[in-house]
């Protein structure tokens, strides 16, 4: 009896083992791609307070027009990278695009004008909602997300005017 016993623990040691370490190997073979740098380095809290001051730079959202930002992507925005600390240019979807964040309560979304076409780069939902449907487009009409949560529906719908994104949105209990 006691050797089936020390066989047991010892098959159940090997597998806990086993798995520890295949875990391990995935997250160290993935992980680039989970931290969004390929060297594996954290950035410096000099360049943490650059990028917040460049954040605190950007225009102030359209009254009326839900919350957003306006963002002209004509030029590329420099970012600092982890092991130099010097900007390198991020590539623009073309010289006439204007990006705005658009703020509801059921998430965040992203869009971008090229001239009179809408396109929602990303959204997210805001903590207790979920994303029911997304028409990102391109279109020239317009582009949607709708958010659901215990707190009801949200629909954030986006044209362009003027060659920049203009939105509206509406909730439903």
């Amino acid at each position: 009896m006691p050797s089936r016993t020390f066989l047991a623990l010892a098959g159940w040691t090997a597998a806990a083992v086993a798995a520890t370490l295949t875990g391990l190997a995935a997250v160290e073979i993935i992980g680039d791609g989970i931290t969004g740098s390929t060297d594996g380095q954290t950035i410096s809290s000099k360049q943490a307070e650059q990028q917040l001051d460049a954040a605190k730079t950007s225009p102030s959202p359209d009254p009326g027009q839900g919350q957003g930002t306006d963002q002209a992507t004509a030029t590329p925005t420099p970012t600092a990278t982890p092991d130099t600390g010097t900007p390198t240019p991020t590539p623009t979807a073309s010289p006439t695009a204007v990006r705005k964040t658009f703020s509801t309560p059921g998430g965040t979304a992203i869009a971008v004008c090229e001239g009179a076409t809408v396109r929602l780069l990303s959204w997210a939902p805001a903590q207790g909602y979920g994303v029911d449907s997304a028409d990102p487009g391109p279109d020239d009409e317009h582009a949607e997300v709708k958010f659901e949560g215990s707190a009801g529906k949200v629909e954030l719908r986006v044209r362009c005017a003027n060659g920049h994104p203009s939105g509206s949105w509406k909730q439903d209990d």
